[in-house]
């Protein structure tokens, strides 16, 4: 969350930005889009500016703006190279982009994320680049649940979490360190610009690594029940169609799928829980669903590894 200065001095830089690229700017949409603990973000107009998390490393943010900037058929452009600093939290620009409506499902752009993603995946990774931080985030999200003591509802998520090789816990080395991934997809992370088109946003987790990472989570959504099997197969044809590496060209996409899936179920299911717990309430029937994932994927313990699409 924002300090009492950050939050002010945030929206008023954003505004500074804002009026720079629009010197008659309409400043009729403005506010706060996000305030959490990884970031707030908050809009001006047609200019958004996002403080991204506390510790944040400098020179990795800029090599992930850098790359960014040179996808401008993938990524929403940063506004600058180069992060600024505010109140001691590493800030960048960008324009605005209209998000996805979550209370329209049937109008979510899946074919629109899995051309993206595959471009992204075909794009050669510039150098230097860090190791895209999907991994990195699961384990964050089951430290937390771990240091809530003694949840019943964690002891299948953390069986799970235990079965998966080392790399998918953040525990060694990702075994494809070349391909360049967005490391945390999802619709909430694509915006629509005025023509029409759709983007990446966030850069946060941007780097190399195993591509099948970014198709992971509608794939754990979608063997948790969450993702109805049409829309599945609409996001996995049209990225096999334009031409995604992470996964075979046909037939069964699992056995690099496999691994992901299950660490991205692991990750939602520990942070759900431990949003349960923290307002002192039962597990939902999403949340429990999540839940039940982990239980049966821990009776079955993951394939040998693959992270290869051929």
């Amino acid at each position: 969350m924002t300090t009492d200065a950050l939050l002010p001095a945030l929206a008023a830089r954003v505004k500074g930005v804002a009026h720079t690229r629009t010197p008659v700017c309409p400043c009729g949409a403005a506010g706060t889009l996000a305030d959490r603990p990884d970031g707030t973000v908050v809009r001006h107009a047609d200019t958004v500016a996002k403080a991204h998390a506390p510790g944040t490393d400098p020179a990795e943010l800029a090599a992930r703006l850098s790359a960014a900037a040179r996808l401008p058929d993938v990524f929403l452009p940063p506004l600058g190279p180069v992060p600024a600093d505010l109140h001691g939290r590493l800030v960048t620009f960008w324009p605005y982009g209209v998000p996805v409506d979550p209370g329209d499902p049937g109008a979510a752009p899946w074919e629109a994320a899995a051309v993206l993603l595959a471009r992204l995946h075909r794009t050669a990774a510039p150098a230097p680049l860090p190791a895209m931080r999907g991994p990195a985030k699961a384990a964050h999200a089951v430290a937390r649940l771990r240091a809530l003591g003694d949840i019943p509802a964690a002891v299948p998520v953390l069986r799970a979490w235990a079965a998966l090789p080392p790399w998918a816990r953040a525990e060694a080395p990702m075994p494809d360190s070349a391909t360049l991934c967005h490391g945390d997809l999802h619709l909430g992370q694509l915006v629509r610009r005025r023509d029409g088109s759709w983007r990446l946003i966030d850069v946060d987790d941007l780097g190399v690594g195993v591509p099948a990472w970014d198709l992971a989570r509608p794939a754990a959504w979608y063997a948790c029940g969450l993702l109805p099997g049409q829309e599945w197969a609409r996001f996995l044809d049209a990225y096999r169609a334009a031409g995604g590496p992470a996964v075979p060209g046909g037939g069964d996409p699992w056995a690099v799928l496999d691994v992901p899936a299950r660490a991205l179920t692991v990750q939602t299911a520990a942070r759900l829980i431990a949003k349960a717990a923290a307002a002192g309430r039962p597990l939902d029937e999403v949340e429990q669903s999540v839940a039940d994932a982990c239980a049966r994927m821990a009776d079955v313990p993951p394939p040998p590894a693959d992270t290869s699409p051929t």
